[in-house]
């Protein structure tokens, strides 16, 4: 089951305790009208562009995290995923491009509350707690795309074919992604390992559910910029 991989380890047992909070976030009606094709282009497009500046933070984040590690096939592992995110950047604006956003408009865009909100509570953590702490608040995301990128692909309900956001389904299903996903998952079980994870598993598990509860907001988010230009032009 595709699952398997996000149900293990010390993720794994963060993951369960988020509860509902996690269901919230991999079935929001974004993902889940995303998956079907019915999602305005206007949810996608404004979330494309916040999504941009998110990866920004979150290459810091990830810089950030290099610093936090000890040893160097950690900070290579840490590393691996900071270049990911780097080498992503021009593959976003490139797809981006294909839904009429360049990225000099993207870069003079406000960051929404929520953007900001998840990014600079990630950073805080990071700057405040040590690498396990970090790591904790950064996996909702990494897997948790992971997740929803296997689920759409594997529901029977989705058709790729002719699929408007086919591209994107596809791209958090991809080997390569997952790949750097597991990489990521190792690094979060050795490093746990390492600093007391098990003892110190409350405190890690706030920091992870509230980093999950920020990604449910970050989908509401182009959802309701979906409402609002429905509301400024109306049928």
């Amino acid at each position: 089951m595709y699952t398997t991989l996000f149900e293990l380890g010390l993720y794994g047992q963060l993951r369960q305790q988020a509860g509902r909070h996690w269901q919230d976030y991999v079935t929001h009606p974004f993902v889940q009208s995303l998956g079907a094709g019915t999602l305005p282009e206007s949810a996608f497009r404004h979330y494309l562009t916040q999504d941009y500046l998110f990866l920004i933070h979150f290459a810091r984040a990830y810089a950030l995290l290099v610093s936090k590690l000890r040893t160097l096939p950690e900070m290579r592992m840490a590393t691996a995923s900071l270049n990911a995110i780097v080498s992503e950047l021009p593959l976003h604006v490139d797809y981006c491009t294909r839904w009429g956003l360049n990225e000099a408009e993207m870069a003079r865009q406000p960051e929404a509350a929520e953007t900001m909100n998840y990014t600079r509570y990630v950073l805080d953590i990071g700057h405040s707690g040590d690498a396990l702490d970090l790591l904790a608040a950064l996996m909702p995301c990494v897997a948790g795309y992971a997740e929803i990128g296997l689920r759409l692909l594997n529901e029977t309900s989705t058709r790729i074919e002719g699929h408007r956001y086919a591209s994107w389904i596809r791209n958090y299903g991809d080997k390569t992604y997952l790949a750097g996903v597991k990489a990521s998952l190792d690094l979060l079980e050795n490093v746990g390992q390492q600093r007391g994870a098990q003892a110190r598993f409350s405190e890690l598990s706030q920091v992870f559910t509230t980093a999950t509860q920020l990604e449910t907001a970050f989908w509401q988010m182009g959802l309701n910029a979906s409402e609002k230009t429905a509301a400024l032009y109306p049928l």
